[in-house]
């Protein structure tokens, strides 16, 4: 089952919605109707939510199209309960650009809030604070106060909200980029103990978001350690070259040899000397479940991959390997195939390489 629906493409970009949105909904629809006890009730609490959630939809348009104007494509923006998430390519390099990415998002929120305010200023429809509730007062009102809400909310410096990225940024203009986010995974994961330590005595919700947001931070600090780790090592370093190969013309009967009589999971198709795809494990236990063991690897393979030379850099390696999907691409050099790279061995690589680096500092020190 895809736990995710596709809702449309806007802007170039594919907007999907994941299936445990439904709950939000729902539990609102049902707030409304324990409030109002009235069909009409509950569907306003469903347009509210809906409205809510788009414009958590144009926040992350915010930092989509920010991105792109620093040619950072976004891959796609898909709604959960707690928000959405646009998921860019990779990060800006330049902390000013991940400052202005990183703001882009609430300032929208900012502008919706505004002209809301400006609205029922006009109207003269503002009303006290005092006379709103989740689910009574002003409509209107209530939308602008979950826009600023979402302002604030969005600006905590903690990793993975805006605030922590706003903090990185602004922080990386005066030192290390490593340094910069160390120090806002840790400001991050102080506010998570706030929270936890709020959310034992006051309102559970907040022991769930502690967790949300100790686990973000945790999770930067670690992928631009290892980010830092990859710079500078070409994918020739790293690559495996003891491997087999197959021809778009044999069976999956030859995979199933190779696969029996070694550790190789996944294969390169050569095609003469020009590599013209690759057949992954999965997908060939998928088609020896359909279709047995004598149709041919062309029928199988998948071809059109991202090209990648033994002189690049791993970390552009790893990164289209996660575009791709396919845990393995094939390594190349003026159009001859010189090995293979799956993220496991370059994790392998730079565990050895790290290992390495242990022994020398060992060394040295007992010197």
């Amino acid at each position: 089952m895809k736990w995710q629906w596709k809702l449309g493409t806007f802007a170039g970009i594919d907007v999907f919605v994941h299936a445990t949105f439904l709950l939000i909904v729902g539990w609102y629809g049902w707030t409304y109707w324990l409030e109002t006890r009235t069909l009409i009730g509950a569907l306003e609490g469903v347009f509210f939510i809906l409205l809510l959630f788009l414009a958590v939809t144009l926040h992350e348009y915010g930092h989509a199209l920010t991105a792109r104007k620093y040619n950072i494509r976004t891959r796609d923006i898909t709604l959960y309960p707690i928000g959405g998430v646009a998921r860019l390519e990779r990060m800006p390099e330049k902390p000013i650009q991940e400052l202005w990415v990183a703001l882009a998002g609430p300032a929208v929120n900012v502008v919706i809030a505004v002209v809301l305010f400006v609205y029922l200023a006009v109207t003269n429809a503002l009303v006290p604070l005092n006379q709103l509730t989740l689910t009574t007062g002003s409509f209107i009102e209530r939308l602008m106060l979950v826009n600023v809400s979402l302002v604030l909310f969005n600006l905590i410096p903690a990793f993975p909200m805006d605030g922590g990225r706003v903090l990185r940024a602004i922080l990386a203009l005066n030192m290390d980029y490593v340094r910069a986010t160390q120090i806002a995974a840790t400001v991050g994961q102080g506010m998570a103990f706030i929270f936890g330590l709020a959310g034992l005595f006051g309102n559970p919700m907040l022991l769930f978001i502690a967790f949300f947001v100790w686990m973000g931070a945790s999770q930067e600090a670690s992928m631009v350690q290892v980010k830092n780790a990859l710079g500078g090592i070409p994918v020739n370093q790293a690559m495996l070259t003891n491997y087999e190969t197959v021809s778009p013309r044999d069976s999956l009967s030859r995979i199933s040899q190779l696969i029996l009589a070694g550790s190789q999971h996944d294969f390169p198709v050569v095609d003469g000397e020009r590599v013209v795809g690759v057949v992954t494990r999965d997908d060939f236990l998928v088609a020896l479940t359909q279709n047995g063991q004598n149709i041919l690897v062309s029928s199988v393979m998948r071809s059109n991959l991202p090209e990648i030379d033994s002189y690049e850099m791993i970390e552009s390696a790893l990164l289209r390997i996660q575009e791709s999907g396919v845990p393995v691409l094939p390594v190349t050099h003026a159009g001859l195939l010189v090995g293979i790279v799956t993220s496991e061995n370059i994790a392998e690589y730079l565990m050895i390489r790290s290992a390495l680096k242990t022994r020398t500092l060992i060394s040295a020190s007992s010197t």
